[in-house]
């Protein structure tokens, strides 16, 4: 299929992105983007997100009492602050254990694009790539019983869409997996055949598109002094607010056959390959920032900050970025040692208060991406 223009024309209520997952994270980046376009370009598009697993109950009640607003601050590396009010999320989708809203919306044509962030762990693999059939929440989606997943929960949403003749539509992977687009189409198709499911598996092959991204802008978790910064700031008492450093980055595959938003408009890079901008971030930012979380857990600290201040620790990434990482990534297009500075100064930032354990959590999931693929390559297997 030949994606059209991205000002394909919208219908009566417009164009909707799905997001899974309605993370810090996803709103601070994602939705960030979005919300930028109504002020240079496009106000046509517009979020509904919720999430796959009752645990952000309360995070959602908060986010509907809003109308779906919050205030992102900011923070960059001299300690200023700040504060934007964030409206790019029309519809906050409240949890129910079938799903039954987020199937409805994700069936409609004006869904254009079904995103989502779920981490590395969401996706339930085993040490080949391949889907995990020993995992007992994938058994239970396979059977048809639950939604438990991103497979389940995106098979049920485009059998729904095949069966009402939705049309062509993008699922956009916005998780740190290298080849994300590429990799969840052969896992999602994997999971179809499980199922024996053969006639949604030829609709997805003609009408769904897994282009690849990589994202980029680190997003600790929200402590309770935040909400009185906010609050301070702004004069608004926000239930949902959420914080992040100054930097962002996001770089897409562009290849959406239901149209997207003008997303270059709001400072995304639309590219035809995004291969050399992930495999420096997944291997330079995101295997030293895990680096530093272990070593630092080892040494006493309990911030990201803290541990990069540290010598030893210190050193140990910037070695290991100079020694190891850089020289699997030659040639690039990238500078990639003015990349490593860039990367150890955003890590040095005391105002994010990054814990150690929030960067730690999943590091057996994280691994194999980050980390494995420099050792094998310097090892020589």
């Amino acid at each position: 299929m030949s994606p059209p223009d991205p000002g394909i024309a919208a219908q009566a209520d417009g164009c909707r992105i799905l997001h899974l997952g309605l993370g810090s994270f996803h709103r601070a980046h994602q939705a960030w983007y979005l919300n930028r376009l109504p002020a240079v370009a496009d106000p046509r598009w517009v979020l509904a997100g919720g999430n796959l697993r009752p645990d952000g109950e309360n995070l959602l009640r908060a986010l509907a009492a809003q109308g779906g607003e919050y205030t992102l601050e900011t923070v960059a590396p001299n300690g200023e602050r700040t504060y934007e009010r964030i409206r790019s999320i029309g519809t906050v989708i409240q949890w129910d254990p079938g799903l039954r809203q987020m199937i409805e919306l994700g069936a409609q044509a004006q869904t254009r694009i079904i995103s989502f962030t779920v981490t590395e762990a969401g996706y339930h693999l085993n040490n080949q790539d391949g889907l995990d059939l020993a995992s007992r929440e994938l058994a239970s989606d396979l059977g048809g019983n639950s939604c438990n997943t991103i497979y389940g929960a995106v098979a049920a949403i485009l059998a729904q869409r095949m069966a009402r003749n939705g049309g062509a539509v993008t699922l956009l992977n916005c998780d740190n997996l290298r080849s994300n687009g590429d990799r969840f189409r052969r896992w999602l198709l994997a999971f179809l055949a499980h199922q024996g499911n053969e006639s949604l598996r030829d609709w997805v092959d003609t009408q769904v598109s897994c282009p690849n991204s990589m994202v980029d802008r680190i997003t600790p978790r929200p402590v309770p002094a935040l909400h009185e910064r906010v609050l301070a700031a702004t004069g608004i008492r926000d239930e949902a607010p959420v914080m992040s450093e100054a930097y962002m980055q996001w770089v897409i595959e562009d290849r959406f056959p239901a149209g997207r938003p003008a997303w270059e408009q709001a400072g995304v890079t639309m590219v035809h390959d995004v291969m050399p901008y992930e495999e420096a971030k997944i291997r330079i930012l995101n295997g030293s920032h895990s680096c530093i979380a272990w070593a630092g857990s080892l040494r006493g600290h309990g911030y990201i900050h803290e541990a990069v201040a540290d010598p030893v620790v210190r050193q140990l990434a910037f070695d290991y970025i100079s020694d190891e990482v850089i020289p699997c990534l030659q040639p690039s297009p990238l500078n990639l040692g003015a990349y490593r500075d860039i990367v150890l100064q955003r890590f040095g930032n005391p105002f994010i208060e990054d814990s150690l354990e929030r960067v730690a959590a999943d590091s057996f999931a994280k691994l194999p991406g980050y980390i494995v693929p420099t050792m094998r390559e310097r090892l020589g297997r």
